[in-house]
């Protein structure tokens, strides 16, 4: 029963990741945020790596799979999850150094996901904590890691974006822009580190609970 709720968490997880990068992709051409242009590229990176999740998690839970080849198909996918957020953090920091203030233009396209991604990726966060409590596995373990900082990176997409959209040629926005890409960056970078060195645990705001 587990088996069949991590698999189909995994692909309400593709299914629901799907317009992200499609609907924060069309507000870049709206709008010029670095925050936006960041987010963007994560949404992408982390959408290739959920993906591989849920192929990698099918193929495993088949019967009869050699014990070896089941390991090395979940550190793949643990280290494209990982790879993912690095990817991620490396962007929004670049972009955070690197991009030229400017008008920020319409930034409510990204605002309306990053705030609908806090709802749905903190559930998603807790619901593979709680199936990876019932039967220990990498995939989910690594998969409640990611939506942990997902959570925790669209939260903070969120108050940068809304201060750019309430305040757009201030001061304070293209300071809450660049500081937000920044701390974000930093986030995903160390958690990215993290999973990729195979560590049991990566850095988390909040106590994760769920053991890998």
């Amino acid at each position: 029963m587990t088996k069949k709720a991590g698999e189909r968490t995994l692909l309400a997880s593709v299914l629901l990741s799907l317009p992200g990068p499609f609907v924060v992709g069309i507000g870049l051409f709206l709008g010029k945020s670095s925050t936006q242009l960041a987010d963007f590229i994560r949404r992408s990176a982390e959408l290739a790596a959920i993906v591989v999740s849920f192929v990698v998690y099918r193929i495993t839970h088949k019967e009869q799979r050699d014990a070896n080849r089941k390991r090395r198909l979940e550190q793949v996918a643990d280290r494209c999850v990982g790879a993912a957020m690095g990817l991620g953090g490396l962007a929004m920091l670049y972009v955070a150094l690197r991009h030229p203030a400017a008008e920020k233009g319409n930034v409510v396209p990204g605002l309306v996901i990053a705030i609908l991604g806090v709802v749905a990726n903190t559930w998603f966060w807790f619901l593979y904590r709680r199936l990876n409590k019932e039967a220990p596995n990498p995939i989910l373990a690594v998969q409640s890691r990611l939506y942990q900082a997902k959570a925790w990176v669209d939260a903070c997409v969120t108050a940068a974006l809304a201060m750019v959209a309430l305040a757009p040629l201030s001061q304070a926005a293209s300071i809450m822009d660049i500081v937000g890409s920044a701390a974000v960056a930093l986030y995903l970078l160390i958690n990215g580190s993290v999973i990729l060195l195979g560590k049991n645990r990566p850095f988390s705001i909040a106590a994760e609970g769920t053991e890998g």
